[in-house]
């Protein structure tokens, strides 16, 4: 639960008064309001809405209520109150509070059914509350109050729900039971518990989180497994979806994080041209441009640093504010040690550090430093190193011998990581004509056959359009499915048979489980929301380097012996889960360097670090 408990959600928010036959008797809309949740001298239940101004104040009982949830990760939900003949619409909420505000109401309703302490009353403060007048703030929801919420929330009903909007409620039955009703059987109200089993975040997570909460243009970065992407998810759902653009230098950390393409989003290709002509391509773009507060870019090391200082000039221009990105609030996240931006042979890389707009767009720096991949303290130490370019004897010693590890189990053979995607597609067609047997091909199926769409669900999926699979066949998870079985993504299996036309893969970890379609879905620059169903594996004798990142492998092995960029070792080395998954062949130190500007730039990073950290935050220091 949230640092507030979850007892209110602050977001565009209208209140709307029926007639019993539906048509409209009253109609309330903020553009900002703050729905909490409070208690009446009676010691009821009660969702305050109050807007912007102070007499704007709406009060309404949570008795017989009804919740509509369905679009909860779009920012929007609806509550029904029956006994007022009233429905609220929240929109463009942040995720998180309204996911914690719904899952507070639904705890405490549930747990009024048995007076919230298994039926147990006490006298003495029911004759004390009662004296109370006015209302007050309800109190953060226990442990022991959320488990017996999400038992029942678990044991409860399937029943689909939809979201109403204002527009579209005179044409829905409003005495469909359809949404979390204030009764025993409460459908679909596990979909409020599904994060409860997900980590939450750490002290340097969470002090970041906070400095966006204040809107604090920041990069952060971390090496490899420190839990970058995993932030980032937690900052997208802090804020306001629909003035949040998730945006990320590569297609596929874009999909990762629910985003688009940095350059989709610009509207200034690749930026290639004079800043003049760069200014009229961005027409198409500009809206998005004006009603963008919060520019989150992701994998900020392979962006450019002239694209970096013509993406600000435009944000400038198109919002006409000399403001740094015309007034944007950025939150940057990358690791420079990492993979560089993409040059031409011989091309000198700027590293987006080394653009004009950098120093005076960046307000705040941090440094993850908890890795979460590897659990191995010699393991993430050796990382480290390699990650600046370091290698001692001993390093290389360790990473030699693992040439010799047998990782291989059950049929499942080790993923070779390629410097080169041409060398890793390769590898796999070539290996799957070896194998004899049936052939089975799975079509994807898009939700739109215009082919600039199928071009950027290619670009931004790990998973293929087309699945071409054969018994034995080498393939890799690329879903969560299950993180308590071991059904992860990057998890690898082999495929042992085909029941009712689908493959039964048998896992490391998870041992043998069947496949069915699943659903990734991905924005594009418009807004729009464009989906592929397909199974969720594709072949795994092979992955490159790039298309790796993000993931945490169990079975690797590598040649570093054609790898070309900064990092790319570094990379490679440490998508392993640990040592003893890792068979690394024909290892030699020279395969392993980190550029030097990129050293210098993190020196200076981390003396900034430390200043900040002298004086704290948010506190004027003290003179004489």
């Amino acid at each position: 639960m949230s640092e507030d408990g979850g007892c209110f959600v602050t977001c565009v928010t209208v209140v709307e008064w029926f007639t019993p036959q539906g048509t409209t008797l009253r109609k309330v809309s903020h553009r900002t309001a703050t729905s909490r949740l409070t208690r009446n001298s009676d010691r009821e239940l009660m969702v305050e809405v109050r807007g912007e101004k102070a007499s704007s104040l709406i009060k309404l009982h949570l008795q017989d209520i009804a919740v509509f949830n369905r679009f909860m990760s779009e920012g929007k939900a609806s509550i029904k109150f029956k006994r007022e003949n009233c429905t609220v619409y929240f929109s463009n909420a942040p995720i998180e509070p309204l996911t914690n505000f719904l899952k507070t109401i639904y705890i405490k309703t549930s747990n009024a059914d048995d007076g919230g302490n298994n039926g147990a009353k006490n006298p003495l403060r029911e004759k004390l509350m009662s004296n109370r007048g006015g209302t007050e703030d309800v109190s953060p929801a226990t442990i022991a109050e959320i488990n017996r919420a999400k038992e029942k929330a678990v044991a409860a009903s399937r029943a689909t729900i939809t979201t109403p909007s204002p527009t579209n409620v005179r044409k829905r039955k409003l005495g469909a039971e359809n949404g979390i009703a204030n009764s025993p059987k409460i459908p679909r109200a596990k979909k409020l518990f599904h994060n409860l089993g997900v980590e939450e975040l750490t002290e340097e997570q969470s002090r970041i989180l906070q400095c966006v909460k204040q809107g604090k243009n920041i990069f952060f970065t971390g090496s490899a497994g420190t839990g970058k992407s995993f932030l980032l998810k937690k900052i997208i759902d802090a804020l306001p979806p629909n003035v949040t653009m998730a945006t990320a230098s590569t297609g596929v950390a874009a999909c990762a994080i629910g985003g688009i393409t940095l350059h989709q989003f610009a509207g200034i290709g690749l930026g290639t041209a004079t800043i003049e002509r760069c200014k009229q391509m961005v027409s198409k773009t500009a809206s998005l441009w004006r009603k963008t507060k919060h520019l989150i870019i992701d994998e900020i090391s392979m962006v450019e640093g002239d694209y970096f200082d013509k993406i600000e000039t435009i944000a400038r221009f198109v919002r006409n504010s000399e403001k740094p990105f015309g007034g944007i609030q950025l939150i940057l996240c990358g690791d420079f040690f990492q993979l560089p931006p993409v040059s031409k042979k011989d091309e000198k890389v700027n590293f987006c550090f080394q653009s004009k707009a950098w120093g005076k767009c960046v307000q705040l720096n941090f440094e993850l430093k908890t890795v979460h991949r590897q659990t191995d303290p010699k393991f993430v130490n050796i990382l480290n190193k390699l990650r600046i370019g370091q290698v001692t004897d001993e390093i290389s010693e360790v990473l030699k011998n693992t040439s010799k590890q047998k990782i291989e189990s059950d049929g499942i053979l080790a993923t070779r990581l390629c410097s080169h995607v041409n060398e890793a597609n390769d590898i796999n067609e070539s290996q799957l004509e070896k194998l004899t047997g049936v052939v089975k091909t799975y079509v994807a199926q898009d939700s739109s056959e215009d082919q600039f769409v199928t071009r950027q669900l290619d670009q931004q999926l790990t998973v293929p359009s087309k699945l071409v699979l054969k018994v034995g066949a080498q393939v890799m998870l690329l879903k969560n499915l299950s993180i308590s079985k071991g059904l992860v993504n990057g998890a690898r299996g082999v495929i042992v048979k085909f029941e009712d036309d689908l493959p039964v893969v048998h896992f490391r970890k998870a041992g043998n489980y069947k496949a069915r379609m699943e659903k990734w879905s991905i924005k594009v620059a418009s807004g729009a929301v464009v989906f592929r169903k397909q199974l969720p594996l594709k072949l795994a004798w092979a992955f490159s380097i790039h298309k790796s990142q993000g993931l945490t492998l169990d079975c690797v092995e590598m040649s570093l012996a054609r790898v070309f960029d900064a990092g790319q070792a570094y990379v490679a080395l440490s998508r392993a889960q640990s040592l003893q998954t890792l068979r690394v062949l024909d290892f030699s130190s020279e395969q392993v360097w980190a550029n030097k500007e990129v050293l210098n730039f993190y020196k200076k990073f981390r003396r900034q670090i430390e200043l900040t950290e002298i004086v704290p935050l948010g506190k004027k220091p003290k003179f004489g």
